[in-house]
């Protein structure tokens, strides 16, 4: 049967360790620089209708670091839902490539390239999830909790680990909510109100084992945790609502005030940051700065993810 990653919780708990063990792996491969040709010959199909740096650039070079090949198919190469429709769209790459990967606006129609595709999709950003994302952040809070020991030895890497989400309650939000609740993560989430995540995803998480606790405080929603994540204030196509937003968001940038509630705490931040505005350039480049070994990690993730679905 084949399988799509269309948002974290398409996974179990023990196939996210599998999935977390296998980065792990390919990422220490590329540090030995041991070659690792698990997908040779495949070919993935990209197709983006939002542009992008990490995630382009994470999936073709993890592609030809597994010995494959990635097409890609911006904007103007494809258009989704126009023209063509597209369920046909998904059942033509399905003959010419292995697995696609779509970043697109709208989550119906990652949904429906998988509900026609025979090959796994992998959505690589809608506006409501971005799963990719959550497996790096996953994987970077379990090398940092790895290497603190903050877990006690236990047997799952994330017992007993605290995290708070600051800011908006946007799609790598709701994912890395659902994420957290699949790891057993106890997270805070302090948005201002009119910006938290929606209510399904809480329920969603819920079910998955460990329900978030919702704030408008962020000073209490940091007290005491491991780790802090904050995303930008205004995304893509929210421009017009800059100055709105950015009265809504007072009091919610990560920065060292804040952070004097949470003194143990690493900082997260899926990139790109507007510096000075949801994070301080100071904590950014701090000792405390986790972002860059996430932006590593979508690397070692996203192979994880892709020799995961083809090799199963």
């Amino acid at each position: 049967m084949t399988r799509h990653f269309l948002d974290i919780d398409d996974l179990r708990a023990d196939e996210l360790e599998e999935l977390l063990d296998l980065a792990s792996a390919y990422k220490e491969k590329r540090k030995e620089g041991v070659p690792h040709p698990d997908l040779e010959r495949r070919t993935l199909g990209m197709l983006f209708q939002k542009p992008s740096t990490r995630t382009r650039v994470s999936f073709e070079t993890g592609m030809t670091q597994l010995g494959g090949h990635a097409i890609f198919l911006g904007a103007d190469d494809i258009q989704l839902g126009r023209g063509e429709p597209l369920k046909d769209t998904a059942r033509t790459l399905s003959r010419y490539v292995d697995a696609v990967v779509a970043r697109v606006f709208s989550h119906e129609n990652v949904e429906e390239l998988a509900r026609y595709a025979t090959v796994p999709v992998v959505n690589g950003l809608t506006d409501d999830a971005h799963p990719c994302q959550t497996l790096a952040d996953l994987l970077t809070i379990r090398e940092h909790v790895d290497e603190g020991g903050s877990n006690g030895g236990s047997s799952n890497p994330f017992d007993g680990v605290s995290a708070a989400w600051v800011g908006d309650g946007n799609n790598v939000a709701q994912s890395f909510a659902l994420g957290c609740g699949l790891a057993g993560i106890d997270l805070t989430i302090a948005t201002p109100p009119g910006y938290g995540i929606d209510e399904d995803v809480l329920e969603r998480a819920d079910e998955l084992g460990v329900a978030p606790t919702v704030t408008d405080d962020p000073a209490a929603a940091v007290e005491g945790v491991d780790v802090v994540y904050t995303d930008v204030w205004i995304s893509m196509g929210q421009e017009d609502e800059r100055d709105l937003r950015m009265d809504d968001f007072a009091g919610f940038r990560i920065d060292e005030e804040l952070l004097a509630n949470a003194p143990d705490a690493a900082v997260m931040h899926c990139l790109p940051a507007h510096r000075g505005e949801e994070i301080s350039e100071e904590v950014l480049e701090g000792e405390r700065s986790l972002v860059f070994d996430q932006a590593e990690n979508r690397l070692h993730a996203q192979k994880g993810l892709l020799a995961w679905l083809l090799e199963r």
